[in-house]
């Protein structure tokens, strides 16, 4: 794994969540909330957050940096899609 991969796995996966967001608020656009716009947010965020963590200098073995950087974006955009779920199965 190197830099350039990296940076393409974070924009497609985080992309994909945020257009996921915006494909449920076209479909629902009743359910669309305050607490769906902060989890776009929190996306943007996480984007933004990967794509720093990648382009900082790295000490030592670059894959098993890029690996671990790979497992935490993995558990915050599940973290994120629960968040989503929780929201799409509201009442609201």
């Amino acid at each position: 794994m190197n830099l350039r991969v990296f940076k393409k796995d974070v924009e497609y996966f985080v992309g994909e969540f945020i257009d996921d967001c915006s494909l449920f608020v076209c479909y629902n656009p009743d359910k669309a909330t305050d607490e769906l716009a902060a989890v776009i947010e929190e996306a943007v965020d996480l984007y933004n957050d990967m794509k720093d963590k990648a382009s900082d200098k790295v000490e030592g073995n670059k894959k098993v940096y890029f690996n671990g950087l790979r497992k935490e974006m993995g558990e915050k955009l599940d973290a994120l899609y629960e968040k989503l779920s929780a929201i799409v199965a509201s009442k609201k």
